[in-house]
């Protein structure tokens, strides 16, 4: 790992870490905490998603629903107007929006080829900008002079890597440039996360194999066919078995290429000393169970 121990953590004169874990346990608070009050470069992976790599992909489909009013096609066609996404760290409505939920056309839903298709340009835009993140750090450093770097990952980093697989080309690359911290949830965390979910439920990433069987066993179950699915009704039924799914990646990931903080732990962070010591105290008892 980047650190080896507290010490070297304490010592350091640049810190980098990346942050990752279930979406809601703090990893954009932290990060934001960090940028905002400590001058901390922060770089958050769904942001470089949702503009360098699904940006266009983003706007098209605003164009396409824009194109079905005739007024508004007709500026469209005539140049004027301007549609854009007006996606920010705090608000990746128009990524979650355009990756979509299948199911029924008629209550929101996308035919499931569609949905697979904008998964597949998830996966894509997901590992290359996580791969992007070399770059940023001697970007962030070279150009405005940050050295302390945060990585702020989405839910869905576990997705697209293999933890047990040592040379796995993204943890690698990340590895040798950050410190990986798991935000490790509690079952109570989970439900809470679950609870929060049922009541605003949100397109997610799944990795291939997984999404087709929650489909699959969806359909079966429910006695439905594609265009009869709720997105809704779906995306709530498969919030859990994607949650159970992930923590063994994730406690994988810590245990293999990082350290593990809890999500308890974390919220009782208010500002840079409490962080760093909270690292420190993680890479201590890493280095005790080697």
């Amino acid at each position: 790992m980047l650190y080896a121990d507290r010490q070297q953590w304490e010592d350091a004169s640049a810190r980098r870490v990346l942050l990752f874990g279930m979406s809601g346990l703090g990893k954009t608070h932290i990060s934001s905490m960090l940028r905002d009050d400590a001058s901390w470069f922060h770089f958050s992976v769904d942001y470089r998603i949702g503009t360098r790599y699904m940006g266009e992909h983003i706007v098209d489909n605003f164009k396409r629903e824009a194109m079905k009013t005739p007024f508004l096609a007709e500026l469209l066609r005539s140049d004027s107007i301007y549609i854009g996404s007006n996606i920010t760290f705090d608000n990746l409505s128009p990524l979650s929006t355009y990756l979509g939920k299948p199911g029924d056309p008629e209550r929101g839903g996308l035919p499931i080829e569609e949905y697979r298709r904008r998964q597949a340009q998830h996966r894509v835009g997901e590992i290359a900008a996580l791969m992007d993140t070399p770059h940023f750090i001697a970007r962030a450093s070279e150009i405005y002079g940050y050295e302390n770097f945060v990585c702020d990952t989405g839910g869905s980093i576990c997705e697209v890597v293999d933890p047990d697989d040592p040379e796995d080309p993204v943890l690698t690359t990340l590895s040798r440039n950050l410190l990986l911290v798991w935000i490790r949830g509690s079952d109570d965390h989970v439900d809470e996360l679950e609870r929060r979910f049922r009541k605003s439920p949100k397109p997610m990433y799944y990795r291939p194999d997984f999404r087709d069987k929650l489909w699959d066993d969806y359909l079966r179950e429910n006695a439905v066919t594609p265009d009869q699915v709720d997105p809704d009704a779906f995306v709530r039924w498969a919030y859990r078995q994607a949650m159970d799914h992930r923590q063994p990646i994730y406690d994988a990931m810590a245990r293999k290429w990082g350290v593990t903080v809890d999500a308890t732990d974390v919220a009782r962070v208010r500002d840079e000393a409490d962080f760093n010591a909270l690292i420190g105290e993680a890479l201590g008892r890493r280095a005790a169970e080697q």
